[in-house]
């Protein structure tokens, strides 16, 4: 349903999903909306940016039951795994800031053991291939060691070849994996910095492996507005880039309300993954943001992972 144009005295609310995670809390900061007690803490919050006529109404889910809403349209302005993208490109176009960006690091395999990667394929049966926990099927982590496989070792999903994986939610992963109820894990957000402290090992940083064969940053994740709001989007991107830019300039305060979704992290861990995701990359993805995620899809379509995204749309402020 597109909605009616708003006048300069019309309030409109719009719902902003995002990730219960501390990036996502870090630059959504200045826009927190928790009147009497809600939010985070039982404490109440109001926004510290100018968000002109728009109220902003904050839901919190991980990124795959965000995926799945995108499917939908249900929410106005949401994160999105890159790799969802091309799934639903007819019904939102990306943000030009919010991204998050993996320069020369990103999503992790890890193992309590070294395992060669080619060992979680198999063909017909899985039997005793060793099982591999995945934070769901249209991440940008799944997508990116799908393709890190069809380079090294010929998997193409059109072929008959299969990874043995199953979906863990993100943040049960390492306790899974440490339990041995899989053999690895493919980790993303703060799993990246502790996994040590669980007694794992990577067997790979699939970051690393992106910039360093393609040199750029692995596209990750991103915002994206409805595009029955075509009208608005430069107003309402605008917005979006005054709360990171907010974030940013207001470190401190933004990592202390951060802390509330960093799950046992201390402030200077949680400071440091903060600085791996809301950084330039964050404030616009420039040429060569925009060239990452074109060929990241490009690659992911080119390998029948993912469908075509065509042209791809980037939001600018107005």
């Amino acid at each position: 349903m597109t909605p009616s144009t708003p006048t300069d005295t019309d309030r409109v609310s719009l719902q902003i999903g995002h990730s219960p995670d501390p990036d996502d809390a870090f630059m959504w900061y200045p826009l927190a909306n928790f009147p009497n007690g809600t939010g985070p803490g039982g404490k109440s919050y109001k926004p510290l940016i100018d968000t002109g006529r728009y109220d902003f109404i904050h839901v919190l889910e991980d990124i795959q039951s965000l995926n799945d809403r995108s499917a939908n349209g249900e929410l106005e302005i949401t994160a999105l795994s890159i790799h969802q993208y091309p799934y639903i490109a007819d019904q939102y176009a990306l943000t030009s800031c919010g991204s998050s960006m993996g320069d020369g690091y990103g999503p992790m395999v890890v193992s309590p053991k070294t395992i060669d990667l080619d060992a979680f394929m198999y063909e017909g049966d899985p039997g005793s291939t060793p099982k591999l926990a995945i934070p769901g099927w249209r991440t940008s982590a799944w997508l990116s060691f799908q393709l890190l496989m069809a380079e090294k070792f010929g998997y193409h999903v059109k072929q008959g070849k299969k990874i043995h994986a199953e979906v863990v939610a993100f943040d049960e992963i390492i306790p899974a994996v440490t339990s041995g109820k899989y053999d690895a894990g493919l980790i993303i957000h703060e799993g990246q910095l502790t996994y040590r402290e669980a007694g794992l090992e990577c067997l790979v940083d699939l970051g690393k492996w992106w910039t360093d064969s393609r040199g750029l940053p692995l596209p990750l994740g991103g915002n994206a507005i409805r595009r029955d709001f075509a009208e608005q989007m430069g107003e309402i991107c605008t917005v979006l880039l005054h709360s990171i830019e907010y974030a940013l300039e207001h470190r401190e305060a933004s990592v202390e309300y951060a802390l509330n979704y960093a799950r046992d992290m201390g402030a200077d861990l949680a400071d440091r993954f903060v600085g791996m995701y809301v950084n330039k990359w964050t404030l616009d993805y420039g040429d060569q943001g925009r060239k990452a995620v074109r060929q990241l899809l490009q690659e992911a379509t080119a390998a029948g992972i993912a469908p075509d995204a065509g042209e791809i749309d980037f939001v600018d402020p107005a």
